[in-house]
């Protein structure tokens, strides 16, 4: 038996102190994680997937069965695998996720093994990973600032957020009064949700993301036209469970005496337990053709290796002023004389920049704050 949930999702018009604790509390929690993990001088590795996005046949009825036609001709993305990399152990359950596009719309479908689906959050705007859950992450303009969040779970209850920068770059990032106005989601459960008497086979979500909400952040501020590139990532959250008085109930740790640790599971490894590093994300390009019918290709651009290349200089600043108080003045006290692109940097004891150009005389730029953009 299949359950399917499908919303049309408007604008809320009222938010509880009780919501706004919670959710600045989490953000406080999770600003600390992130700067911990920062606090380390180990460089991420720089492998971005990248899936070709083709467009849609037709309009897509959103209803999380992705039975289409143009669904069924859309590639799969790789299995998603742990948040870390390839080197820890492969998920449980398989994960795959698929993208269309068309004039109105950034078409998102996964399809998740779970021989057990439950959910308990039913608020919009709730903190959804506390339950299992999908999540997208997208940086349309790629310079790891005022990317979006959304996340759902198996009762088709979603979570949609902006930041202003990554959780360690400031705190104070979070526009949760943000919202997708227009999109559409759906979820289908094969099998029966919130019933531990049985085995289901998994859940698949749909979802519908209009442009003119998607386009705010962009670097034209216009969707995206043919061979252009977003920044995206996925995330599925899967907590251990046990049956307790018929319900669903996070395992507890005996060690810890609290819920063991969730699993996270990416499309494109992170390298720490961390989604909000943008620079790691893959690339969605964006194809013209119908789906089906397109044979395009991708690698990425000598600009990106540019900006990775500035990033290794935001990081090793960083562990730089942790330990001495102030910025490096020069790159080689970064320990980075060895690198294949001169770079020329501005800094005092509390600010720098630093600026890489390419062939064409065409310059990028990254500061302390951790934004990496053109320079003009």
């Amino acid at each position: 038996m299949a359950i399917i949930f499908a919303s049309l999702y408007k604008v809320p018009t009222i938010y509880t102190k009780i919501m706004f604790i919670r959710i600045t509390l989490l953000f406080l929690i999770v600003s600390i994680f992130s700067s911990a993990a920062s606090a380390q001088s180990r460089i991420p590795n720089f492998a971005p997937k990248h899936y070709i996005c083709y467009q849609s046949e037709a309009p897509l009825q959103i209803d999380g069965k992705l039975d289409e036609a143009s669904w069924e001709k859309a590639p799969w993305t790789d299995e998603f695998i742990d948040i870390e990399g390839e080197h820890m152990p492969k998920p449980r359950f398989a994960t795959r996720a698929k993208m269309l596009w068309d004039s109105q719309y950034l078409y998102i479908a996964a399809d998740m093994e779970e021989p057990h689906v439950w959910g308990t959050l039913t608020e919009r705007d709730a903190v959804i990973f506390y339950d299992n859950d999908f999540e997208v992450f997208i940086d349309p303009d790629g310079d790891s600032h005022f990317y979006y969040e959304f996340e759902m779970n198996a009762l088709n209850t979603i979570w949609d957020l902006m930041l202003t920068a990554p959780y360690r770059d400031d705190r104070n990032v979070v526009l949760n009064s943000w919202d997708i106005r227009g999109i559409k989601t759906a979820v289908n459960v094969r099998g029966t949700l919130n019933n531990p008497e049985d085995e289901d086979q998994g859940w698949s979500v749909e979802i519908a993301m209009p442009w003119k909400v998607l386009k705010e952040k962009s670097a034209t501020g216009k969707m995206p036209g043919n061979g252009e590139y977003w920044r995206i990532n996925f995330s599925r959250v899967e907590w251990q469970t046990e049956v307790v008085d018929d319900n669903y109930k996070k395992k507890i740790n005996p060690e810890t005496n609290k819920s063991y640790p969730e699993d996270n599971w990416v499309w494109t490894a992170q390298s720490y337990i961390n989604m909000h590093r943008p620079e790691t994300w893959g690339f969605l390009v964006f194809d013209t053709a119908i789906v089906g019918e397109g044979d395009a290709s991708f690698s990425i651009p000598e600009s990106e290796y540019i900006k990775w290349e500035l990033r290794k200089v935001y990081y090793r600043q960083n562990d730089y002023f942790r330990e001495h108080g102030k910025y490096a003045h020069e790159v080689k006290e970064l320990g980075m004389s060895e690198s294949k692109y001169t770079i020329e940097m501005v800094a005092g004891e509390t600010f720098y920049n630093a600026t890489i150009c390419q062939t064409g005389n065409i310059c990028w730029q990254i500061n302390e704050k951790g934004r990496v953009d053109r320079s003009k």
